[in-house]
């Protein structure tokens, strides 16, 4: 692979480019969507790779894909971009010295405004090379923050952004703190310049009341999620690889009118819709924060109020993007998030989305794998009943049969079995309802006292 790629390339170019490999979809379709919705472009930057050993070239290729897809959405234009081989990283500046001087004279010659690394860099290493090269220095996580900066627009969400993004400062504070309160644009969104005029100590104690904040907010939402369960089978959860088409779906399932958007990380906050199921059983489903490989930790504990939509589901929708060219790759990611917030154990239906642009040989292979999978189209509604079918029979062992003796002055009892079940016979026997009904693990635990029986 050649050290340096798309040297020069004008402005409209190369973005264009990563959009038509990043989803999948035919070159004259994502031109017509950059046209319509692209963001403005107000900064100019280079994009940096360091390639390790253990890095294949189509690994490569692909992460400078989602990498440019990803300054594409946070406003930036990628005027070129720099690969560099080596068998470990350089301690102070990541590159070899070499390299740094090649980067630095692109900077000058293409006016740059910034640098993007493919990397997360050490706070000395992002101090050297804002030093070295004259230019604003952002590492992998710093970008994925600023596009969550930028799509932040509930109270919940701000907070969460701005927890990650003094939790990513905090230790940066002494070195780039200086140099960056001149400077704005991506990056340096969210906190502000006056975040970086505080003192460690103030930080912390900015921390700690996000926290509360949001463990206030996560018991709320707690609340929320019980009443929205009321009448409902079960809980089902969207998740999935950023921009996979998890709200489109939604939208399409729910007849709901969740926000969709062509960017990246255009879902922050959880939105939840009730869902009709084949036997005429309800079930809640929640669309999630998007994943993407090499998560940053901190949103991780960041989005922990959000996530916990994960956490609470019966049933998880893994959707993925039968389209691109790396759906296996992005599904073992969303895997790895799934280890690390422990929901790996839940019941999973693998969803492969956008199956209208995809190779049906491909979409076959995929759904042929192993577990339980379904190919639809959320666009054109291909395959939706058969993904209710399959939700609908993945809830059905979480409900099991009983007989229940309640006496009639206990009508709160009854209603409960009727909001959390299916009452298949109700009769009258003296002062008590008997009833017959499907119940969920919630109501059983309720009205145990009530069984008589268990069929």
């Amino acid at each position: 692979m050649a050290n340096i790629l798309y040297v020069g390339l004008c402005w409209n170019v190369l973005p264009c480019m990563m959009l038509w490999m990043g989803t999948g979809m035919t070159r004259e379709s994502s031109e017509k969507l950059i046209e319509l919705e692209r963001p403005p472009i107000t900064e100019r930057g280079i994009l940096a790779r360091l390639v390790l050993p253990g890095d294949s070239d189509d690994e490569v290729e692909e992460s400078l894909a989602e990498m440019g897809r990803l300054m594409w959405t946070a406003g930036a234009d990628v005027v070129c971009t720099f690969v560099q081989r080596r068998d470990k990283p350089c301690p102070a500046t990541l590159l070899g010295a070499g390299k740094i001087g090649q980067i630095h004279a692109a900077c000058e010659e293409t006016e740059a405004d910034l640098v993007v690394f493919d990397s997360d860099l050490t706070p000395t290493q992002g101090s050297k090379l804002q030093e070295l090269l004259g230019v604003k220095v952002v590492d992998r996580t710093q970008l994925i923050l600023d596009i969550f900066a930028q799509h932040a627009h509930t109270s919940e969400g701000r907070r969460q952004v701005e927890l990650a993004q003094l939790q990513y400062l905090l230790p940066r504070l002494a070195g780039r703190g200086a140099v960056m309160r001149q400077q704005g644009g991506i990056g340096i969104r969210g906190p502000g310049e006056q975040k970086l005029e505080v003192d460690r100590r103030r930080i912390r104690k900015r921390i700690d009341r996000l926290n509360a904040g949001l463990e206030t907010i996560r018991r709320r939402r707690g609340i929320q999620r019980k009443r929205r369960s009321e009448g409902a089978v079960g809980r089902v959860a969207l998740v999935g690889y950023t921009n996979a088409g998890k709200s489109s779906l939604l939208n399409a399932l729910a007849a709901a009118d969740v926000f969709v958007e062509d960017k990246l990380f255009a879902t922050l906050d959880p939105r939840s819709r009730r869902c009709a199921l084949p036997s005429g059983r309800v079930a809640v489903m929640s669309d999630t924060v998007g994943f993407i490989r090499k998560l940053p930790h901190s949103l991780v504990a960041a989005f922990r109020a959000t996530l916990e939509e994960i956490n609470e589901a019966d049933v998880l929708l893994l959707v993925a993007d039968a389209a691109h060219p790396a759906v296996e790759e992005h599904i073992r990611a969303v895997y790895e998030v799934l280890d690390e917030i422990d929901v790996e154990h839940k019941p999973l239906i693998k969803v492969f989305n956008k199956t209208d642009i995809a190779d049906p040989a491909t979409v076959a292979q995929l759904v042929r794998g192993k577990g339980a999978a379904v190919a639809v189209s959320a666009r054109t509604g291909d395959g939706l009943d058969g993904l209710r079918g399959a939700v609908d029979d993945e809830l059905v062992p979480k409900r099991r049969r009983v007989q229940l003796r309640i006496p009639q002055g206990q009508a709160g009892v009854v209603a409960r079995v009727y909001a959390g079940g299916r009452v298949l016979r109700q009769e009258y026997d003296g002062n008590a309802i008997l009833l017959d009904a499907e119940i969920d693990a919630e109501t059983g635990r309720i009205v145990e006292a009530f069984i008589v029986c268990t069929p």
